[in-house]
């Protein structure tokens, strides 16, 4: 299908099923994160999932391509970015599963329902606001800070979109756990898994995977570490199983 493909845009290949993403390098391209919390997030054969803060929407195509879901809605409050979404849900001819609520995540709730979702994913803003002079308009200080909208916007809107036993992933910083827990507990998710994800060995973790359950019982399970590099500086073997060979697109 031919879409509208604009200034510095460019077309990546996904690598799986002939899937395709706009990206726009100036701005910001997709990254490791994104790719992690897609192969992490549990869903079963047509769930309905949201993806709160999409982006151009890479979290719902890897999701479409790797799982069977009756219904993705990827949440974005950027015009521009949630038109490059949706120009790549257009391109990829996804429209009847995919969709792209142009909004800010704040009202999800009201606007697509409560309790109305098995699945909820997340790779929201990492740095508290306030952290640093940032532009409030400026799409990567919106995608990498807490401008529109923090960690405990993202919980609460998780958990009210979630029926009961729902599930809600996210990737984060490893410094945002304690917030994350507690915050979690405030709004009837319990936390089941988390998975520390390592440059290398020996490294400290610098992201993680976490996995709640809403109403779910009380019992944490920490998964085994991810390393991203082994020894020699290659990428481990894990790694290259779940990214495939969408490398070409990964942001550097």
């Amino acid at each position: 299908m031919t879409v509208n493909i604009k200034e510095n845009e460019r077309i990546d290949d996904l690598q799986l099923k002939g899937l395709k993403i706009i990206q726009n390098p100036n701005w910001f391209c997709f990254g490791i994160d994104a790719v992690l919390l897609a192969n992490y997030a549990e869903v079963k054969s047509k769930a309905k999932v949201v993806d709160l803060g999409t982006g151009t929407g890479i979290v719902p195509l890897l999701i479409y391509g790797k799982r069977n879901p009756s219904q993705i809605v990827g949440v974005e409050v950027q015009d521009a970015v949630a038109d490059m979404a949706n120009r790549s849900i257009e391109l990829n001819n996804a429209g009847e599963i995919i969709s792209i609520a142009h909004m800010n995540l704040k009202e999800a709730p009201k606007k697509l329902g409560k309790g109305k979702f098995d699945v909820v994913t997340s790779n929201p803003p990492y740095m508290p606001a306030g952290k640093g002079i940032v532009n409030p308009e400026d799409q990567k200080a919106i995608s990498r800070h807490e401008i529109l909208c923090d960690l405990e916007d993202v919980i609460r809107v998780g958990s009210e979109l979630l029926n009961t036993s729902g599930k809600f992933f996210m990737v984060h910083r490893p410094l945002r756990l304690v917030d994350m827990l507690l915050l979690m507990r405030k709004y009837d998710l319990e936390a089941k898994n988390i998975r520390f994800i390592h440059p290398k060995p020996g490294k400290q973790p610098n992201l993680m995977l976490i996995k709640a359950i809403k109403k779910g019982s009380a019992e944490l399970k920490i998964e085994k570490p991810l390393y991203v590099y082994d020894e020699n500086g290659e990428y481990t073997k894990e790694i290259h199983e779940i990214y495939g060979d969408m490398w070409e697109t990964e942001e550097k």
